[in-house]
């Protein structure tokens, strides 16, 4: 996911490099949703994993 909010970055700026200014403030917007909606993701990855723990009746082998 991250990959294309990098994507549609670089596509921003050479849009804007070579002057469509709103074609790159598009991708400029889309790569920003990407990036926090992949933000978003982790974090809640990550609360679910330390405090998700192991379910009753698992048991280590």
């Amino acid at each position: 996911m991250l990959w294309w909010a990098l994507v549609f970055f670089v596509i921003a700026i050479i849009a804007a490099i070579f002057g469509f200014g709103g074609f790159a403030a598009g991708a400029a917007t889309i790569a920003q949703v990407i990036f926090y909606l992949a933000l978003v993701l982790f974090v809640l990855s990550f609360i679910f994993h330390v405090f998700g723990g192991r379910g009753r009746g698992t048991t280590v082998a």
